[in-house]
């Protein structure tokens, strides 16, 4: 078996699969990408329109069993349409995902074995932004995501901590500063670029 990284470990994370479905999730809708959050639990994603816009670059480090990764993504969300492009530390575009009506769309420029699918990244920056009422209708009964204070915590039926988001304030606005995936156990970390 081939050494992972925690790129790799998050592909199991939160990897987008766009067909088929084995538990039942509110608001069922086959064409509607989904992800994973937690072993054998798949939800779908909420709508890709959100408002205020959100438009970022960031820098995105990994942390899985020790070692850490970077990546450089583009963030840009409106109310009908969200484009999330990945970059090597040089510029170098690896893929661009864009999730609008018509559903997911991914270019990968360049195959890099060592990163995650582009989905698994919009998955957890969806977790991140999109307010708590639209994914409580997504979420698998008896789930919960709740804003305490500077956090948002993702619990399983059972009430264990699945995803805990801390947040920060930049320029007025609340962003996602870091997430700590419990189950499959890494952690994210968001540096904003560019003022």
């Amino acid at each position: 078996m081939m050494k992972s990284d925690f790129w790799r470990s998050a592909a199991l994370v939160a990897a987008l699969v766009l067909s088929g479905c084995s538990h039942s999730t509110k608001n069922n809708d086959d064409s509607r990408p989904q992800a994973w959050l937690e072993p054998g639990q798949r939800v779908y994603l909420p709508a890709p329109g959100i408002t205020p816009t959100v438009n970022s670059q960031q820098l995105l480090t990994g942390t899985f069993k020790g070692k850490t990764q970077s990546l450089l993504v583009m963030l840009n969300a409106d109310d009908k349409k969200i484009t999330l492009a990945g970059l090597s530390s040089v510029g170098i575009r690896l893929f661009l995902v864009t999730y609008d009506e018509k559903g997911l769309h991914t270019e990968q420029s360049i195959v890099v074995p060592q990163l995650p699918p582009a989905g698994q990244v919009l998955a957890d920056v969806m977790l991140s932004y999109w307010p708590l009422d639209v994914w409580q209708k997504q979420l698998p009964d008896g789930w919960s995501l709740n804003d305490i204070g500077d956090k948002r915590e993702l619990r399983d039926a059972d009430g264990k901590l699945v995803t805990e988001i801390t947040y920060e304030k930049q320029n007025g606005n609340r962003v996602p500063h870091s997430i700590a995936q419990h189950v499959f156990k890494y952690n994210i970390t968001i540096q904003y670029l560019g003022g």
